[in-house]
Formats: structure tokens, C-alpha cells, sequence
């Protein structure tokens, strides 16, 4: 799973005004939350959010939020709140997460291989691009590799026959097709 460091300072003022004043400095206000803690409102600098957003844009992220004058904490982003119009980031939502408590995600699967069956003639036709799974957070994989390598004609590549990492378990049942190899329709 990808990991990511911000930087965060705990915001003392509150309300539409304070906000608004808060954003034209260049600052996004956020809060974190999590079981059994009490929530934490912070600002983050707006232009070193977006960039590091982008770069887990749609993944699984565990980010270490290190808070100024307070430990850092490990968090996943529960939501973000952009302007309809501008398309800018106006509110970020933090949930602090135990590293060791299992937890579940959804994962990307990737294809990759030539199949056999295609250089036949066979049709890929991809059924799913994604996998549920539960572990521990920083055992989850970015992606999971589907090889369509052996493959033939009437073929199947079933969530069953995923390689996972020995403590993740997959929540998605096994009789899934992930990845199908189908004969050519006769015109």
C-alpha cells in the first residue's frame, strides 16, 4: 500500500468567516476523527495537499499525518469536499486507523500477459477490475497482477487464482471471473 507524509497544524478558529479567511491564505481546512478519539479540526497548506492527492489519486493510501506540536498519526482519507464550479478543494476528512487492526479495501487488479488465446484468435474480455480483500493496512498490495499468459479459448481467470501476500485474505468469492478468453463470433 502506498504511503504518503502531510503536514497538518490544528485550526483554533471556526465558522464561514474563518474559513473563507483561512482558504484565500492558501490553507484547507480538515478534520480528523477516528474510534474512541476525539476529533482534531486542522489546516493543511492547500498547494502541497493537491499535489500529494494527486499522486494517490483512486489508491489505497495510509498517510502519516504528522500534526505540529502533537505526535504524527496514521490516517486513510475518509472524504473530500471540492467546489462544484471552481473544482478547488474546500474540506478534507482524516480517519485515524490502527496499522495492526485488519482492515478491508478494495484493490485494482491489473492484466498483464499476452494470452494465448488471443494470438488463436480469442477475444480478452476483462469481467473485473476489482477485488475485495482484508488485512492489515500496510500488507495490502497497490495492485494485484492477473497473468493471462496460459489462457486459451474458453478459458477463465477466477478470483480464486489471485496470488495475495500469506496474511491477506480475499473477501471476494473465488468463483468470480476476473478474465475471460472468448471464441470469435461467426458473422
Amino acid at each position: 500500500m502506498l504511503q504518503q507524509e502531510m503536514a497538518a497544524v490544528v485550526r483554533k478558529d471556526f465558522g464561514k468567516g474563518a474559513m473563507r479567511q483561512l482558504r484565500m491564505a492558501g490553507n484547507t481546512p480538515a478534520v480528523l476523527y477516528g474510534e474512541g478519539r476525539e476529533v482534531v479540526a486542522l489546516q493543511l497548506e492547500t498547494l502541497p495537499l493537491v499535489k500529494q492527492l494527486l499522486k494517490i489519486q483512486r489508491r489505497n493510501a495510509v498517510i502519516t499525518l504528522n500534526i505540529e506540536g502533537d505526535s504524527s498519526r496514521h490516517v486513510l482519507i475518509k472524504e473530500l469536499q471540492t467546489d462544484p464550479v471552481r473544482d478547488t478543494l474546500i474540506h478534507a476528512d482524516f480517519y485515524e486507523i490502527d496499522l495492526d487492526k485488519p482492515r478491508q479495501f478494495t484493490v485494482d487488479l491489473v492484466v498483464s500477459g499476452s494470452a494465448k488465446g488471443v494470438d488463436l484468435g480469442g477475444i480478452l474480455e476483462v469481467a473485473a477490475t476489482k477485488v475485495r480483500v482484508e488485512g492489515a493496512p500496510l500488507d495490502i498490495p497497490d495492485t494485484i497482477d492477473v497473468d493471462v499468459t496460459n489462457l486459451a479459448i474458453g478459458d477463465n481467470f477466477l478470483a480464486s487464482n489471485l496470488e495475495l501476500p500469506g496474511n491477506v485474505k480475499m473477501l471476494t468469492s473465488g468463483d468470480v471471473v476476473c478474465v475471460t478468453i472468448v471464441a470469435p463470433s461467426v458473422a
